[in-house]
């Protein structure tokens, strides 16, 4: 490892906005503050925003600027990264937003039912090959594990260059019938507007610049609708 990360990990290990639990604090056990973020740690009722695979933090934090009235949290396992983002809030004293570093695979060990009001995916890995989609983190596998911590009628949105994943995650959403809010294939040529837009990563810069089409999907997750793969979709 780099003296580089080396620095960052030990830096970030003091931030008092980032939570790094060991392993041993979330497998098969609940987080300390499991249904405690608001009163704890934001301290009010505001909601609670969650971005999952956050890397850099970048869309965790122009969210959190954005929405005052909200609470953010970023959550990747990569914390050379995730000090980025964590830095950013400290430098610029933006106190709606928090990061974990874990794996997006144990989030209902860190929140209770009914906490979460929306989940943000922004550039996910498609995990195109070999037809994985258990690891697609909009597959029927992360979106079951969203209802255990959304609201009813909690929003999932997913922002990706991949019209692999895109189109898969519509495909899926349809086949169980969980309502699209808003779809687009090519969202900045689309009428959509806010921060969904004004909100840009580094590499979304850089796939602009490469005319590559960003899509945007809005979905509304009812909690006790069971989820499943289509046995008939076939990977783009």
């Amino acid at each position: 490892m780099s003296k580089k990360k080396l620095s960052r990990f030990k830096e970030l290990s003091g931030f008092d906005n980032t939570f790094e639990p060991e392993f041993s604090d979330v497998f098969s056990q609940n987080y300390f503050l499991k249904g405690k973020w608001n009163a704890e740690v934001f301290k009010n009722n505001n909601p609670i925003i969650l971005e999952l695979g956050c890397g850099k933090g970048e869309y965790t934090i122009g969210l959190a600027k954005h929405f005052p009235g909200k609470n953010f949290i970023g959550i990747d396992i990569k914390g050379a990264r995730m000090w980025r983002g964590a830095k950013t809030a400290i430098e610029e004293s933006i106190k709606n937003v928090r990061f974990i570093r874990t794996r997006i695979e144990h989030i209902s060990s860190f929140f209770a039912p009914e906490e979460i009001d929306e989940i943000w995916l922004t550039f996910p890995d498609p995990q195109a090959k070999d037809r994985r989609y258990k690891k697609r983190l909009s597959s029927s596998r992360f979106l079951s594990a969203y209802q255990k911590v959304l609201k009813e009628k909690g929003i999932v949105h997913l922002k990706t260059d991949s019209k692999l994943l895109h189109d898969y995650t519509v495909q899926l959403a349809d086949y169980n019938k969980i309502k699209i809010l808003e779809c687009t294939s090519d969202l900045y040529n689309s009428a959509l507007n806010g921060p969904v837009k004004e909100i840009q990563t580094f590499y979304e810069t850089q796939f602009l610049q490469k005319g590559m089409p960003i899509t945007y999907l809005k979905l509304e997750l009812p909690t006790e609708l069971n989820i499943v793969e289509n046995p008939d979709y076939e990977n783009g």
